[in-house]
C-alpha cells in the first residue's frame, strides 16, 4: 500500500433522528442518519403494503389477453 493516501480510520458515532447511537469505525468522526434498524417501519414490523388503484388490475386490465 502506498503511504499517505488512505483516509484515517477511527472511531465513529451514528446518530439516528429518533435518538438511537451506534458506536462503529469509519472514515467519518460523526454521521447523522433518518432512519435506523432501531425506528424504520420495515424493520420494526409496522409497514404497510397497500395496493392503491388496483394495481394488479390495471395491469391485467391493460395488458391481458384481448
Amino acid at each position: 500500500m502506498k503511504e499517505k493516501i488512505h483516509p484515517q480510520y477511527q472511531e465513529a458515532t451514528i446518530t439516528c433522528i429518533c435518538g438511537n447511537v451506534v458506536h462503529t469505525r469509519s472514515t467519518v468522526k460523526e454521521m447523522k442518519i433518518n432512519a435506523c434498524s432501531a425506528c424504520h417501519p420495515f424493520y420494526t414490523g409496522t409497514a404497510k403494503y397497500v395496493d392503491t388503484g388496483g394495481r394488479v388490475e390495471q395491469f391485467k386490465k391493460r395488458y391481458g389477453k384481448k
